[in-house]
């Protein structure tokens, strides 16, 4: 479909107006998990986890039938300064690899039964060096931002976007740095596996691009200074989640950047967002924590490509499956006296 907004202007305005959570479903959905059959607040962080999908959906007895995973792909013009470990033409590889369903995500898509979407963006055409200029004009970032809304699916009923890109944990810590401060060494990590000297490119590269465009504005306009084409769409795709009340489940460090852009803007911007999984990435965990965000697992991931996520559809799928599955005291004959 075709995005609802031309301008930056419009999708802020969009932004601002979001839907809220269903306060009768999380009601409804709460009285219901304290009828189960089960002590009280045995299934843990489950109970939780099923009444805020309830309350996104609108139900009581919400069910997960049609996960959507998309992959966006972009390629970064600060990569030419030796901030990854592989080169610019993996992002292109990698794309055909999923196309192919060669990939991590390929796998678990199908082991959650989840639609599986990848968009590749421009990646012949680089954003620009963000030490020197603007990563993306204003015009290039709605265009991602369009690509994110357009490819949700309307009937999906959870959301997992991810992301492939060499370079992009560069941006992704360039992000964090400028919106939440610090210095660039607490921010930038080891990505792809950059060794010490890499990682000594990267945090000066990130300290640059932070000295030039810490400031020039909200969380949306910081994106455009020193973000990519796929952190913009992965931005894209969460509002457009929002607006047909579809959870999403938040992947990785990059993931999670993106998502912070719009938070910065809109405050409340991803209360229909969770943290599927705290990765290896150094400063994941800084950045869940100052969104409040704490996450369901963690096993170490650093893949990207939305896999942290996908794993997660499990969790969520078990959880939704015991509220709206399991019988109450009442249906069971069994006394909670």
């Amino acid at each position: 479909m075709t995005a609802a907004f031309s301008d930056m202007a419009e999708f802020r305005a969009l932004l601002a107006k979001q839907p809220g959570v269903d306060a009768a479903a999380v009601s409804a959905a709460t009285d219901r998990n304290g009828q189960l059959t089960k002590p009280p607040g045995a299934l843990g962080r489950l109970e939780d986890l099923a009444i805020w999908y309830a309350g996104w959906r609108g139900t009581a007895r919400p069910t997960v039938e049609r996960p959507q995973i998309i992959i966006f792909a972009g390629n970064h013009g600060v990569a030419a300064q030796g901030v990854s470990a592989f080169p610019p033409e993996v992002t292109a590889q990698m794309v055909l690899n999923f196309q192919h369903g060669g990939a991590a995500i390929n796998q678990l898509a199908r082991t959650f039964g989840a639609q599986l979407d990848v968009h590749a963006l421009s990646l012949d055409r680089p954003t620009a060096d963000f030490t020197h200029e603007a990563a993306m004009s204003e015009a290039e970032l709605v265009e991602a931002l369009s690509t994110g809304w357009s490819a949700v699916d309307p009937e999906a009923d959870v959301l997992v976007v991810g992301e492939m890109g060499i370079g992009n944990t560069t941006s992704a810590a360039a992000l964090s740095a400028a919106l939440l401060g610090g210095d660039a060494s607490g921010w930038a990590g080891r990505g792809t596996g950059v060794d010490d000297a890499g990682l000594e490119v990267k945090t000066r590269v990130v300290a640059e691009a932070v000295a030039r465009h810490r400031g020039q504005g909200d969380g949306l306009e910081t994106l455009r200074r020193l973000g990519g084409r796929e952190l913009a769409a992965m931005a894209g795709a969460i509002v457009r989640a929002r607006s047909l009340r579809i959870p999403v489940l938040l992947d990785g460090f990059i993931c999670t950047a993106a998502a912070l852009t719009l938070e910065q803007t809109q405050g409340g911007a991803l209360d229909h967002c969770t943290a599927s999984h705290l990765s290896a990435e150094t400063a994941h965990g800084r950045l869940l924590e100052a969104l409040g965000k704490a996450p369901l697992m963690s096993l170490d991931l650093r893949l990207g490509e939305g896999s942290g996520a996908a794993l997660s559809l499990g969790i969520l799928k078990g959880a939704v499956a015991c509220l709206s599955g399991m019988a109450t005291f009442a249906e069971a004959g069994v006394s909670d006296a």
